[in-house]
């Protein structure tokens, strides 16, 4: 999604992770992709490869994908980690306070999707903005904060309305705006798995109540 949005050429092959091919095995023993390598060196820190790669694909040639607001980088940190609890509980009786869990932390995420940013206010000085507009997390513009949450928001919503007939509430607008402006680029749209795929890939994962 990164390389895409920078306007760079590439080509995508697809591994079997549980018959991984030996020159990957090589490159990384013990780590699973992604991961990347540059002149020799190997790096396998998700956060480390995407500095990595705004820093070498740089203006004037690539667009900058850094967010303008720092908050913007950490809005929805603690969604995924609350979806997993939810996902993996086996317990019926405790799966009310892990979905209210992850209804909390996709209500901070809401809020702050709906809240406008100081630029949206500013630019419309004269009338009292009290909803945001905007269509991404830090603007109109796709950014690496979006390249980091988007993929993950999507898997939850695959993954617990197949599991746990868990839907994102029509209320929270802010979110839904979001994805539907996500699902509107391809630069998410064709990175993202297909849906079956996902669903297989947490076959494992989303535990059965009992």
């Amino acid at each position: 999604m990164i390389l895409w949005l920078k306007g760079v050429i590439f080509n995508v092959t697809t591994v079997d992770l549980k018959r991984k091919p030996a020159d990957l095995q090589n490159l990384a023993p013990g780590t699973n992709p992604p991961f990347m390598t540059f002149d020799g060196e190997v790096k396998t820190d998700v956060n480390k490869i995407e500095e990595f790669l705004e820093e070498k694909l740089a203006p004037p040639r690539y667009p900058k994908l850094g967010t303008q607001h720092p908050e913007s980088n950490s809005a929805g940190n603690d969604v995924f980690a609350k979806f997993s609890a939810f996902i993996k509980n086996t317990k019926k009786d405790t799966n009310e306070i892990y979905e209210k869990n992850l209804l909390r932390a996709l209500k901070k995420l809401d809020n702050y999707l709906n809240s406008p940013l100081p630029d949206e206010i500013d630019a419309y000085s004269t009338e009292d903005v009290t909803v945001s507009g905007r269509k991404f997390l830090d603007g109109n513009e796709l950014t690496l904060a979006d390249c980091n949450l988007l993929p993950k928001l999507h898997i939850i919503k695959i993954v617990a309305k197949k599991y746990r007939d868990f839907e994102f509430p029509s209320e929270m607008t802010g979110i839904w705006r979001y994805l539907n402006n996500a699902y509107a680029r391809d630069e998410f749209t064709n990175t993202c798995p297909a849906d079956q795929e996902i669903e297989h890939a947490y076959s494992d994962v989303a535990k059965r109540m009992k």
